[in-house]
């Protein structure tokens, strides 16, 4: 009878210890931050409180959020003593502390902190207008170098198909006996470049037959040219996206951008005791000009100036570019670490509340609370044009060649429609004449000297 009421009494007084190790309502201190705390009228909301919420049901527990009173994350001064968020956790001044805390050796030492909630390294934020030297021959770029040989080889066979047609039509080269070809080679080269750049070269072909290699090279053109200076406008456009810094070394390399952080961050920490030489050298240079910022708005501001970088984690900065289109984030990514929620040393809430954070992470919730905070209000930019591939002007080309193969056969059907009337007339085999008038069109340059003393001994 006695051990069972010793049974009792110890199973009821272990319980009751269970039930006070999670208080009826807790004290949550929090700082304000976009987007994860941030005021709507007279409450609270953003990531952070979204995340609490969750948490809260998964744990079970109650809360009462407040702001932390100095407006701090939380530091250690030379005397041992913590502030903001971490000292109010330290002092008892509140149960948890749930921000963008940055989980560190210092921070671990004094308070418990549950598993990251979220991931985060240190990035470079910068204006987009901060760009590189174009090359000599950037203008080329809107083409593909195959695009390039294709136009030139389309150049050529135009050339050369105006050149033969201008022989052989006899609309535009009537008497090759007595007459001189005006239409060489070089002119069919000179005329296509005149097309090409919207000049207009003459003289213009007469035929049928040069109306249609011409009227198809015009086409090609007008919709190359076109094609071409878009792509050229969308590369210049795109190339203010292109920086010159690309990484910490770029940034400890040069002089002409100024180049700071959050002054007590943990972000400055990494730096100053870092062993890495380009990360002490990017601290000595921000300790010696005192390039330090006193918040995440001015460090934004002062990177939307121009002339700035902002150095900070890159989970703010991916907000700052959301916010603010003008601001790109340099792809690097350094001293990944995460963010977590603090709670006093030893408290029994801090495995639960990392069971849940994990949950949560497991299923997608704080994917999606990520997408939802951070959803950007800017128009995605366009990634650099590529440039432009055979592939993507395969029906131009093909047009062009059909004009040319159009052009050339009328220019044939042309001449032997001559030849067939001048072998009636002469009453002659009609291949024979044909062959006579190609020998003659496509052999001779000139007016034979047979012919011109047959002219004048007539004359």
């Amino acid at each position: 009878m006695l051990f069972g009421f010793f049974l009792l009494t110890t199973g009821f007084f272990l319980e009751s210890r269970l039930c006070s190790a999670v208080q009826p309502e807790l004290r949550i201190t929090t700082i304000k931050q976009e987007p994860y705390t941030m005021s709507k009228g007279n409450q609270l909301e953003g990531f952070c409180m979204d995340l609490l919420s969750e948490v809260a049901k998964k744990v079970g527990f109650k809360y009462k959020v407040q702001l932390v009173k100095d407006k701090s994350y939380g530091r250690q001064d030379e005397n041992g003593n913590w502030n903001g968020m971490i000292g109010e956790v330290v002092r008892g001044e509140a149960d948890l502390a749930i921000a963008p805390l940055t989980l560190t050796a210092a921070r671990e030492r004094v308070v418990g902190m549950t598993k990251p909630f979220m991931q985060t390294g240190i990035s470079i934020l910068l204006r987009k207008d901060i760009s590189e030297g174009a090359s000599f021959f950037n203008f080329m770029t809107p083409f593909a170098p195959e695009t390039w040989i294709g136009i030139f080889i389309a150049y050529i066979g135009t050339a050369a198909c105006i050149f033969i047609v201008a022989r052989l039509s006899p609309s535009e080269w009537g008497q090759p006996q007595s007459e001189q070809n005006g239409c060489s080679f070089l002119h069919g080269l000179w005329y296509a470049v005149g097309a090409l750049t919207l000049q207009g070269a003459g003289p213009h072909p007469k035929a049928l037959s040069g109306r249609v290699i011409c009227s198809s090279w015009w086409l090609f053109s007008i919709v190359l040219l076109a094609c071409y200076l878009s792509n050229l406008i969308s590369s210049k456009t795109s190339e203010s996206s292109h920086l010159t810094v690309n990484g910490f070394e770029d940034l400890a390399n040069q002089d002409n951008i100024e180049y700071g952080c959050l002054a007590g961050s943990s972000t400055l920490a990494f730096f100053k005791n870092s062993n890495n030489p380009v990360y002490r050298r990017i601290y000595e240079h921000m300790e010696r000009t005192n390039s330090f910022v006193s918040s995440m708005e001015e460090g934004i501001q002062r990177a939307k100036e121009g002339h700035f970088a902002f150095i900070g984690e890159s989970v703010s900065l991916d907000l700052a570019v959301a916010r603010h289109c003008e601001l790109v984030r340099v792809h690097e990514v350094i001293g990944m670490r995460g963010y977590s929620i603090a709670a006093a040393l030893a408290s029994p809430l801090i495995k639960n509340l990392s069971v849940a954070v994990l949950q949560l992470s497991e299923a997608g919730e704080l994917s999606y609370l990520r997408s939802k905070w951070w959803a950007s209000s800017c128009i995605a930019d366009k990634a650099k044009t590529p440039a432009v591939q055979p592939q993507s002007l395969k029906g131009l080309f093909l047009i062009l060649a059909v004009g040319l193969a159009l052009g050339t056969l009328l220019s044939v059907l042309e001449l032997t429609l001559k030849s067939r009337r001048s072998a009636a007339e002469q009453r002659k085999p009609c291949c024979s004449v044909l062959r006579e008038e190609l020998s003659l069109r496509l052999k001779s340059s000139k007016p034979s000297t047979s012919q011109e003393n047959v002219d004048k001994e007539k004359a």
